[in-house]
C-alpha cells in the first residue's frame, strides 16, 4: 500500500458512541465516592459543634418561657402540696371521704391474679427499645430544634425552640439551625446526625410495635386487660384519694399484685391505650407520602401538629418512667421488683437481682449504642433498613393529586436548605441569569436532549400548590410552576432497562463533590412530580434551587435536588457514586428512599 492509498482521518468512520454521554460521564467524575465509613473529626466536612439554648416554650406572641425554671418552681409546688396534703387529711369530711374511697376499684371476679412470666419478659423489652426510641428522638428534634402547632415553620410561628431565635440573615439554613447533642443524650449525638439517627427510631419502633402487637394479643387472651382499664366512675373519686395518700407521704397500702390503684390505673391505661397508640398515629402524620396521600387526615393532623404531639407523647413517657420507678423503689422495692421480674409476690431478693442483670444489659446498650454507631454507621444503616423496609417499600409506590392547598395555604416562609453553590460554572450562569444554560438529559434514553430555559418554558406548563417536607422536621406549603417529568419522559422515551433516574446538581455535598440523587423512574410519572423554575409564581430564587429543582412530593426534602445540572437514566444507582442512591446516602448514611 502507497502512501497516497492510505485512508486519511476524514474518511474514518466515528466510533459508536458510549451508553454513557460524554456530559454525563463528566458529572460522574465530578461526583466524591467517600473513603471510610466512619463517623469521625471529618465527617460531614468537620461540621462543627453547635449548642443551643435551654428549652424554651412561647407565653403569648414574643414572650419566651426557660423551661429549667420548672425545676425549682416543681420543687415548691411539690412542698406546698405536702404540706396541703397532710392538713387536709385531719379534716374529717376528708377522712370520711378515703374511707369511702380508699383507692381501688373492684374486680370482676375472674379477673387474673398476679404477674406471669411474659409480662415480665415484654415489661423489659419495652424498656429497653424505648431508651433507643427516645435518644434518637432528642438527636431527631435536635436536627430542628423547633415545633410548631401550624404548617408554616417560620419566624414567630414556633411554641417551643432549643435554639435562638431565626437570624434575619434571607440565606440562613435549617443545616445551619441545628445543635448538637451530648454523646450519652442524643444518639448518636454528633450534630447533624439524623440520617443514623432515624435508622435508629424507625428501626428501633417496628421491634417495639411488634412487642407491643404481642402484647395487646396477650392482654386480651389472657384477660390481664380487665387489670388495665377503668370499669367504673369511682376510679376518678379513688385517684383523688390516692393522690392525698401519696402527697401527705401517708402512701397507700401496695396491692399490684391483685390490683392497682386507681391513680396507677389511670397512668397504666393512658400510657398503653392512648400515648402508645397515639406515638404510631404522630408517627405516620410525618410521613410525606402518607400526608399528600390522605388529605382529609393531613388538614387536622398536619406534619407540624403530628411532630408536636409526637413530642408530648415523649414527655410523658419520660416523665411516666421517672415517677414509676421512683415509687417502684419507694414503695416496697423487693416486692414490687419480685413481682415484674420474678412472678411471685414475696420479700425475696430473686427479683431484686434479675432486676439488677436486666439494668447492666440496658446500661451497656445505653453507653455501646454511640460508639457502635460512629465505629460501624454503615452497618446500622442496613439493620435500620432491614427493619423499617418493608412498611417504607409500600409508602414508595403511594401516589396523588394536588387537590389539598390553595393560594391561602401558601407559607410566608419557606426555609433555605444545602449547601449553595460557588462553582465558577455556577457563578458564570448566574451573571448572565442563565442564559447560557442548559440541562442535559441522557443515559438510558432513546433522545438524549439539551434543553434551555426557553425551551423548558415552551414545553407544557405544569403547577401544583403542595408541602414540603424536610427530614429534619420543617415544612412550608408553596406553589411550583414547571415542567411535569411525564413531559420530560416522553421527550426523551427511557429504555425499558432504565430503572432509575439520576439528577445532578451544580452545588456541591458537605464533603466535597456535586450533590445529587437516584429516584425510582416510576415515581417520574407521578402527577406530583416535576422539574419546577417557578415558586410561588415567580422565577426560583438562588437559595431556593435557581435556575431548575425537583419536586416529588411522596419524598424528603432532601430527596428534591436543587441546582439541577444534568438528568441521567439508568439501570440501578449502584453504578454511581458511592452507589448508595445519593449523596447523603453516600455521605451521611441517609437512605435512598425515605417516604416515611
Amino acid at each position: 500500500m502507497t502512501a497516497s492509498d492510505r485512508p486519511v482521518p476524514a474518511d474514518i468512520p466515528a466510533p459508536a458512541k458510549d451508553e454513557v454521554p460524554d456530559v454525563v460521564q463528566t458529572y460522574r467524575d465530578e461526583l466524591t465516592r467517600k473513603q471510610k465509613d466512619v463517623i469521625d473529626d471529618d465527617w460531614a466536612g468537620g461540621i462543627p459543634a453547635q449548642y443551643g439554648v435551654a428549652p424554651r416554650i412561647r407565653i403569648g406572641h414574643t414572650k419566651w418561657f426557660n423551661l429549667l425554671w420548672l425545676i425549682p418552681i416543681a420543687f415548691v409546688i411539690l412542698i406546698a402540696a405536702i404540706a396541703v396534703a397532710r392538713g387536709l387529711r385531719e379534716i374529717p369530711a376528708v377522712q370520711d371521704f378515703m374511707h369511702t374511697y380508699p383507692g381501688t376499684s373492684e374486680l370482676p371476679s375472674w379477673a387474673p391474679v398476679g404477674f406471669p412470666a411474659w409480662v415480665g419478659w415484654q415489661h423489659f423489652f419495652n424498656l429497653f427499645l424505648m431508651i433507643f426510641i427516645i435518644r434518637s428522638g432528642w438527636q431527631i428534634l435536635a436536627d430542628h430544634p423547633r415545633l410548631y402547632w401550624t404548617r408554616h415553620s417560620g419566624p414567630g410561628k414556633n411554641w417551643f425552640r432549643m435554639q435562638k431565635p431565626i437570624p434575619a440573615n434571607p440565606l440562613y439554613t435549617a443545616k445551619e439551625d441545628s445543635i448538637s447533642l451530648p454523646s450519652g443524650v442524643g444518639l448518636p449525638g454528633r450534630r447533624h446526625t439524623i440520617g443514623l439517627a432515624r435508622w435508629w427510631h424507625l428501626g428501633v419502633d417496628t421491634l417495639w410495635l411488634l412487642n407491643g402487637i404481642v402484647f395487646y394479643v396477650l392482654i386480651f387472651c389472657t384477660g390481664q386487660w380487665v387489670r388495665l382499664v377503668p370499669l367504673h366512675w369511682d376510679v376518678i373519686s379513688n385517684a383523688i384519694s390516692v393522690a392525698i395518700q401519696y402527697l401527705s407521704m401517708n402512701w397507700p397500702l401496695e396491692t399490684g399484685w391483685t390490683n392497682y390503684n386507681s391513680l396507677q390505673l389511670i397512668a397504666y391505661f393512658i400510657t398503653v391505650f392512648i400515648a402508645a397508640p397515639l406515638a404510631l398515629i404522630t408517627g405516620l402524620g410525618m410521613s410525606p407520602a402518607l400526608s399528600t396521600r390522605f388529605h382529609r387526615l393531613s388538614k387536622v393532623l398536619s406534619i407540624q401538629v403530628a411532630r408536636s404531639l409526637h413530642f408530648l407523647v415523649m414527655v410523658w413517657f419520660v416523665a411516666f418512667i421517672v415517677v414509676h420507678v421512683t415509687l417502684v423503689m419507694a414503695t416496697g422495692a423487693l416486692r414490687n421488683l419480685n413481682h415484674m421480674f420474678a412472678s411471685r409476690n414475696d420479700d425475696s431478693w430473686v427479683g431484686f437481682w434479675i432486676f439488677v442483670l436486666a439494668m447492666v444489659i440496658v446500661v451497656v446498650g445505653w453507653v455501646a449504642a454511640t460508639p457502635v454507631t460512629y465505629r460501624y454507621p454503615r452497618v446500622i444503616q442496613k439493620v435500620g433498613y432491614a427493619l423499617i423496609g418493608p412498611a417504607q417499600r409500600l409508602f414508595e409506590h403511594v401516589d396523588a393529586g394536588p387537590k389539598q392547598y390553595g393560594q391561602d395555604d401558601i407559607s410566608p416562609y419557606f426555609w433555605h436548605n444545602g449547601r449553595y453553590p460557588d462553582s465558577a460554572e455556577y457563578v458564570a450562569l448566574r451573571e448572565r441569569n442563565f442564559a447560557d444554560y442548559r440541562l442535559h438529559v441522557g443515559g438510558l434514553v432513546d433522545n438524549p436532549v439539551d434543553l434551555d430555559l426557553v425551551q423548558l418554558r415552551e414545553l407544557a406548563h405544569h403547577s401544583q400548590i403542595t408541602q414540603h417536607f424536610c427530614i429534619q422536621g420543617w415544612s412550608g406549603v408553596a406553589k411550583w410552576g414547571g415542567v411535569s417529568m411525564r413531559t420530560i419522559l416522553d421527550v426523551v422515551k427511557p429504555r425499558p432497562e432504565a430503572k432509575w433516574v439520576i439528577f445532578y446538581s451544580f452545588g456541591e455535598g458537605s464533603d466535597g463533590g456535586i450533590y445529587y440523587d437516584a429516584q425510582p423512574i416510576e415515581q417520574m410519572s407521578y402527577e406530583l412530580t416535576m422539574l419546577a423554575y417557578d415558586m410561588n409564581d415567580e422565577p426560583l430564587s438562588f437559595g431556593h434551587g435557581a435556575p431548575l429543582r425537583l419536586r416529588n412530593e411522596v419524598q424528603l426534602g432532601f430527596k428534591m435536588v436543587k441546582w439541577i445540572k444534568g438528568i441521567e437514566f439508568v439501570e440501578h444507582f449502584s453504578e454511581v457514586g458511592g452507589g448508595q442512591g445519593g449523596y447523603n446516602n453516600d455521605h451521611e448514611f441517609f437512605g435512598y428512599s425515605q417516604s416515611i
